[in-house]
């Protein structure tokens, strides 16, 4: 297989990622996994540096690593590697993009000024209006909704 398909097994990882985080953030985390993720819209919740909604990491962490083992341990399976390296890039941007930047859990970044990144703390401002389980909007990271890319105006 050529280095040319390697990249678009990672980068198409990367873009389906994007959508099973958006469905694993409405259905699980704001579903029958709520327990764990109360914390991250609530304050009043948390005990410390950690969120029990860190626990997720693990629960996308493991799929990674099953491709990466799968990929270079099994004949014939050496893609399955690729799409672990999706998963993990994609973690990674997740971990910068909402960890870092959105929250501040590290001073890592100064504010951007950009059309992209407003809109980005806009739509997640919006996910975040609500502290309880139902009624929230937004689940996804890097795709963002039009409304979102529009200024606020003065009511």
């Amino acid at each position: 297989m050529s280095i040319l398909l390697y990249a678009l097994i990672v980068i198409g990882t990367f873009w389906f990622m994007e959508f099973t985080a958006w469905f694993t953030h409405k259905y699980v985390m704001h579903g029958f996994l709520w327990s764990w993720h109360a914390d991250h819209h609530d304050p009043d919740l948390r005990h410390g540096f950690f969120e029990k909604n860190d626990l997720f990491f693990l629960v996308f962490a493991v799929p990674s690593a099953t491709f990466y083992i799968l990929g270079s341990a099994v004949d014939g399976l050496f893609p399955l590697f690729f799409v672990g390296i999706g998963i993990s890039v994609y973690g990674l941007a997740y971990f910068l993009v909402h960890d870092v930047y959105i929250h501040r859990r590290f001073n890592w970044f100064k504010q951007l000024d950009g059309t992209y990144s407003r809109a980005i703390l806009r739509a997640h401002g919006a996910h975040h209006a609500t502290k309880g389980q139902y009624g929230a909007e937004s689940f996804g990271m890097l795709v963002v909704a039009r409304k979102f890319f529009r200024k606020r105006t003065a009511e």
